[in-house]
This record gives structure tokens, C-alpha cells and sequence, in this order.
């Protein structure tokens, strides 16, 4: 049993159908999902917004 990690660059607002279409064509089975939150204003620091600005997917392959 071996696993991949894939970093997915996303725009929460923009990327669905493509976040959509990368997850139904991997050929293994999908472990986690982990977003990385990026904090580059003062509101964002201070945990008023949030702003993903990519995901980890981790598949399990055989």
C-alpha cells in the first residue's frame, strides 16, 4: 500500500468543477483532504477571515 500526496492551487470561489473533475479522475482512494490557510492580512492573522489558498490530497494507490 503506497500513498501520493497531490497539492491542488484552488480559488474557494472560482475552482469547484475543477476541484470536482481532479477528484473523480484519481485512481486510488481519497485519504484526506487538508487545507492550508494562508494569512496575509491583519484580519486573517487575527482570525477574522480565512483565506485557502491550496490543498494537500492524499491518495492511497496500490
Amino acid at each position: 500500500m503506497k500513498y501520493k500526496v497531490h497539492r491542488f492551487e484552488i480559488n474557494m470561489n472560482m475552482d469547484q468543477g475543477r476541484l470536482e473533475h481532479f477528484l473523480n479522475s484519481l485512481k486510488g482512494e481519497i485519504v484526506s483532504i487538508i487545507p492550508n490557510i494562508a494569512k496575509t492580512n491583519l484580519f486573517q492573522i487575527y482570525g477574522v477571515t480565512r483565506k485557502i489558498d491550496f490543498l494537500l490530497i492524499i491518495e492511497k494507490t496500490n
